[in-house]
């Protein structure tokens, strides 16, 4: 079997927004976390982000998503929410990345998983 391909890390750079709220590591919980991932647009959200990121962090638009502005809302919310994303208010614009650190404390191999999942693309 091969290899999950490589999660992409990026180095925090200094002068961040606060993050918005999201559930603390010793809060996330794994039927949460699998529930956000279950939805394969979220999921391909969270594999782009392990795997192409160019920054830190990106704006939805970055994702090239065909889908209405308050859908990706609801995706975004549910993976922040869920604990799997952080995100950043930089006036108009929310950008996010995956909350790698906190995920493999809580659910090691979980990460590896998603960058080793292939999206249909039927």
């Amino acid at each position: 079997m091969a290899a999950a391909p490589a999660i992409k890390e990026l180095p925090e750079p200094p002068g961040l927004p606060e993050p918005l709220p999201e559930p603390a590591v010793g809060d996330l919980r794994l039927e949460t976390v699998l529930g956000a991932l279950s939805e394969p647009l979220r999921l391909r959200i969270v594999r782009k982000l392990l795997l192409e990121r160019e920054r830190f962090d990106h704006p939805c638009g970055w994702f090239g998503l065909d889908r209405p502005k308050s859908s990706l809302t609801h995706h975004f919310k549910a993976l922040r929410e869920a604990g799997i994303i952080r995100q950043r208010q930089y006036g108009l614009e929310r950008r996010s990345h995956v909350r790698v650190a906190d995920l493999d404390a809580r659910f090691p191999g979980l990460l590896n998983l998603v960058t080793d999942w292939s999206p249909d693309t039927r």
